[in-house]
């Protein structure tokens, strides 16, 4: 490679030329990380639109998000032990181009006025590879950056993930006043950008790798599954009710906003907190930050007054990112080599599975009965993670300090 550059003699040209070749794979990787979710973040508004279009109904989109979340999650371990015999990033991009074209389908037909029960089935067919995709990128990162620089990698993914879900739909409204359809196309074209940068690791195909068979569940890993499970429902209460929310307190569902942009704010700022101080919490904070959720929740649940609720989301926003990052890292240590991919792809299902939960309860019941209920379930949730600590029985924050011994510390 020296032969390549022709290098100041004190060599500060060459180290400069070469920290940009390093980082420029892990930039892509970000990238990569930022607008892989784009379609799912997009989705609810863009396929809305389409909706109306086409039955005259928006909230007929609603039964395109479920399709494509109930596929997410039926098809993230089946569709991520299928690429056990290529690379890494080879199918990720497999996996990217499928979803593209099913999105890009749904466009078409949509322009077309085809059957909405084919816009159905071809959502469906986008979502099967979701779960999948995210675990296959998330394991890619594994090459590309340290152990030492892990917790602030995770923590700029979790940031760009939350200005996805921020951005995207404020996007898609905007596109969609154009177009229904130019719409979807767009969160298509956006969401096949990592196909085209996702970078490769020439990492062994899983195949080739020797280890364990069988489940990879271990009752360590289920526990922040369970966690990771409890916070995606915790959110997404929040998030789905928070329409329900304003019409309870007399302001029109416009002012929804009041309430989900400061939990997506503290969500950004809590992802920056990461990034910066590239260090993964102990379990005493990850307890903290459980309990934080749990009293945002409660908080609203109690449902006292506007300022009360706006309170209870900034709590909650600001340890969605540190609680995110974590499990990201945790199930990493827990989760032998090569079956990494399909770890992340279940922590994706997981989270999603808390959506699905929260949906349903939300359909079933009144906004208030679904805010305990959820509460309830952080409370069981933290409370395990509490009992698991208090006796010193937490065999993830082990196998991390075996891992990671620099960076966690166990107080």
């Amino acid at each position: 490679m020296t032969s390549l550059h022709k290098a100041p003699t004190d060599g500060s040209g060459a180290r400069s030329s070469g920290a940009l070749l390093n980082r420029w794979p892990l930039l892509r990787w970000f990238i990569s990380s930022g607008t892989l979710g784009v379609p799912q973040a997009a989705g609810p508004v863009a396929f809305s639109l389409v909706a109306l279009s086409l039955t005259g109904q928006a909230t007929d989109g609603a039964a395109m998000i479920l399709a494509m979340t109930i596929a997410q999650v039926c098809g993230a371990i089946p569709i991520a032990r299928l690429g056990k015999s290529l690379p890494l990033a080879t199918f990720l991009k497999l996996l990217v181009v499928i979803r593209t074209v099913a999105l890009a389908s749904i466009a078409l037909l949509a322009a077309r006025e085809a059957s909405f029960t084919w816009l159905i089935v071809l959502v469906a067919v986008a979502g099967l590879v979701n779960g999948a995709a995210y675990g296959y990128l998330r394991a890619v990162l594994n090459h590309l950056a340290p152990a030492s620089r892990l917790p602030r990698a995770l923590g700029i993914a979790a940031t760009l993930n939350e200005l996805t879900f921020v951005l995207a739909p404020v996007a898609a409204s905007g596109l969609g006043t154009v177009s229904p359809v130019f719409a979807v196309l767009a969160l298509a074209a956006v969401g096949a950008i990592p196909a085209l940068l996702v970078p490769s690791t020439g990492s062994t195909p899983i195949a080739d790798v020797r280890g364990v068979q069988g489940s990879v569940v271990s009752p360590a890993i289920l526990l922040w599954l369970l966690c990771a499970a409890a916070g995606g429902a915790a959110v997404a209460v929040i998030e789905i009710g928070a329409v329900a929310l304003a019409l309870n307190f007399g302001y029109p569902p416009a002012l929804a906003i009041v309430f989900t942009v400061p939990l997506c704010s503290t969500a950004v700022a809590g992802g920056i907190w990461v990034s910066v101080r590239n260090r993964m919490a102990t379990r005493r904070a990850v307890l903290a930050q459980l309990s934080i959720m749990t009293l945002g929740l409660a908080l609203a649940a109690l449902n006292l007054s506007v300022t009360t609720t706006v309170i209870a989301t900034v709590l909650m926003g600001s340890v969605m990112a540190p609680l995110s990052t974590y499990y990201s890292h945790v199930l990493d240590a827990l989760a032998p080599s090569q079956r990494r991919a399909e770890m992340f792809a279940l922590l994706r299902t997981a989270n999603a599975s808390g959506v699905i939960f929260a949906s349903a309860v939300l359909t079933v019941v009144s906004l208030s009965v679904a805010l305990s209920v959820v509460t309830g379930l952080m409370i069981v949730v933290t409370l395990v993670v509490g009992i698991a600590s208090a006796r010193r029985q937490a065999p993830a924050t082990a196998a991390l300090s075996a891992a990671f011994p620099l960076h966690v510390r166990d107080e």
